[in-house]
């Protein structure tokens, strides 16, 4: 017999979640590096068995109550299926059986039957509605758990035609490229319930049910605005969405706001610095360091790589030059190019990074303030 005791209120008093939730929590993650150490290469002195699964004792009224909670505190179709039988290592079997089945088996087979002592007290929410509001609901409908036990199995034929929609609309929408995922806006926005979809978007980027209406907004907003997870950030660039990871050194498209002053991103990292009236005379310029009229700077800014049909004034020029032909002028080699970023503001491309600034950013004998640009650790071959 294996015994592990846990810090089950302190856990639950960090991630801010119920006595229950972080009880269970703890306790699958133990089960799952029980089996995981188990299932690891043997040592000399190593001497348990391997595990491949974990078998939790859950019957038919704990599905009951499951849908219940989710239904009550407010779920998706997913929420409304309840328990699963099986999901990864952990499996139920007792699932089908209703409580009564399971205690009768036991006293036909002399087989002892343990109750949590917990099960008794009404202050869980799962064990008020085994112990209230399902004996009530059944003075009015006496076949409701049956009814319910039904509706599970309905839930569960509506959640697979569900995530079949979802899925054909998630393969058209959704454009990955390297750690980002590009959304065409007007797509999106022709697409119903478009409400829906956003949420099933952005769920597994650990974004809200309550961001969505954010989300939404976002369609109709500025390029540069942006909303933000613990992991990734969606931000609108033109007519995309652009879900990108927060870690910058793995993200395409990173927002530069006001208060950065670095960014560390795939070609090394950008130092920002703004000084009082223009500096040329006093910092030196070169193809890593640009300055920028900062009058003109409007942010947030938008690191991003370069694409076709990219175009700037290069300094010294009055007539736009696009990237690709600015490149064959520098005789960038192919994998140089593949690793060109820009700075772009309000569709405006201010700074070709570690190669030249637009003209209409440049510094001035009448500019007061100047916005400095520095890359370090330049990783762009050379030019």
């Amino acid at each position: 017999i294996l015994v592990k005791e846990f810090h089950t209120k302190a856990y639950a008093a960090r991630k801010k979640i119920s006595i229950q939730e972080a009880a269970r929590e703890l306790r699958y993650s133990w089960f799952n590096e029980i089996v995981t150490k188990r299932n690891s290469k043997p040592t000399a002195n190593r001497q348990l068995p391997t595990a491949s699964w974990i078998v939790t004792a859950h019957h038919a009224d704990d599905n009951i109550e499951t849908m219940l909670m989710n239904f009550f505190r407010g779920t998706g179709i997913q929420g409304l299926r309840g328990i699963l039988p099986k999901h990864g290592k952990l499996v139920r079997p007792l699932l089908p059986f209703r409580k009564t089945e399971l205690i009768q088996f036991a006293m036909d087979h002399d087989l002892g039957w343990v109750e949590d002592s917990s099960n008794q007290s009404d202050k869980y929410s799962r064990n008020y509605l085994r112990k209230n509001i399902i004996p009530l609901v059944k003075n009015i409908y006496p076949e409701a758990e049956q009814n319910l036990l039904n509706n599970l199995q309905r839930f569960n034929d509506i959640q697979l035609l569900y995530q079949q929609s979802i899925d054909r609309h998630l393969q058209k929408l959704l454009e990955p490229r390297g750690n980002e995922i590009h959304i065409p806006v007007l797509k999106l926005k022709k697409t119903e319930p478009v409400v829906t979809i956003i949420y099933e978007i952005i769920k597994q980027y650990q974004f809200t049910s309550g961001q969505v209406p954010e989300v939404a907004r976002l369609l109709e907003s500025d390029t540069g605005k942006y909303i933000q997870s613990p992991t990734h950030r969606i931000i609108k660039n033109r007519n995309w969405l652009i879900i990108s990871p927060n870690a910058t050194e793995e993200a395409a498209n990173i927002l530069v706001e006001e208060s950065d002053s670095s960014i560390t991103f795939a070609l090394g990292e950008l130092q920002l610095k703004k000084y009082v009236a223009q500096v040329r005379n006093d910092l030196p310029s070169t193809n890593d360091i640009t300055h920028l009229n900062a009058a003109e700077i409007a942010f947030p800014l938008l690191l991003r790589k370069w694409k076709a049909g990219d175009y700037f004034y290069p300094l010294g020029m009055k007539k736009k030059k696009k990237l690709a032909r600015f490149f064959i002028d520098q005789k960038l080699s192919k994998a140089d190019k593949e690793n060109v970023w820009v700075i772009e503001m309000n569709k405006k491309i201010i700074w070709v990074v570690g190669m030249r600034v637009d003209d209409r950013f440049k510094t001035t004998d009448s500019t007061t303030e100047t916005l400095v640009i520095t890359l370090k650790g330049n990783r762009l071959g050379t030019r």
